[in-house]
């Protein structure tokens, strides 16, 4: 069986973003940082798409300066924004908890923490209980964030994890078992779908 690679893992979620983007026009999407997003995002700005039908969002964000080495919408603005002619006023930073959100996102892009968390929802976090607000703030011991909660999430047509990494193999294990104590375990969108190199991939 052939292995699939961090690089490999980049390569297989930029052409499965392209796909979803091709069946939906508008197409509403909410990114997510990271070094494995950072990889797809840069090989999807390769492809020749619809990209006048985006609409960009961030699942979560730090609570730090568009241009600071931490924020997520600079990660995605250099690896694949910057890169697409996406009409600005279709790209919608999550500075502040009243961003105005569509109905239903076409997909939310997430990741996952080797405690479980995805986007900014924390073990033990009372954002994990919200049933109202679409966007909270979170503290955390590096920067504040602001994070999508469940009620976004789980309404979304589709939610993709992206996981790399060894280090991620023993929670994604946990979370396939619906271990309903980690965050992400709780993610339950119209379609969830988790893509993951070999490394990270439970034996």
């Amino acid at each position: 069986m052939e292995l699939l690679t961090g690089a490999d893992l980049a390569d297989l979620a930029a052409r499965w973003i392209a796909e979803r983007a091709s069946q939906s026009d508008p197409f509403r999407i909410a990114l997510v940082g990271g070094s494995t997003p950072r990889a797809a995002y840069e090989r999807l700005s390769k492809f020749r798409l619809g990209w006048n039908s985006w609409h960009v969002w961030w699942s979560d964000e730090r609570l730090v300066p568009p241009d600071h080495p931490s924020s997520n919408e600079r990660m995605a603005r250099e690896a694949l924004l910057s890169r697409v002619p996406i009409p600005e006023e279709q790209i919608h930073p999550l500075r502040a908890p009243d961003v105005a959100l569509p109905d239903r996102f076409d997909l939310v892009l997430l990741g996952l923490g080797t405690d479980g968390h995805t986007a900014s929802l924390f073990p033990g976090d009372e954002a994990l209980e919200e049933t109202e607000r679409k966007i909270v703030r979170v503290v955390r011991p590096d920067h504040p964030r602001l994070t999508f909660t469940y009620p976004v999430i789980n309404a979304a047509r589709a939610a993709a994890f992206l996981v790399a990494g060894a280090g991620k193999r023993e929670i994604l294990a946990r979370v396939l078992a619906r271990d309903m104590s980690l965050p992400a375990a709780r993610v339950r969108a119209g379609e969830t779908v988790v893509l993951a190199d070999d490394a990270a991939a439970p034996r």
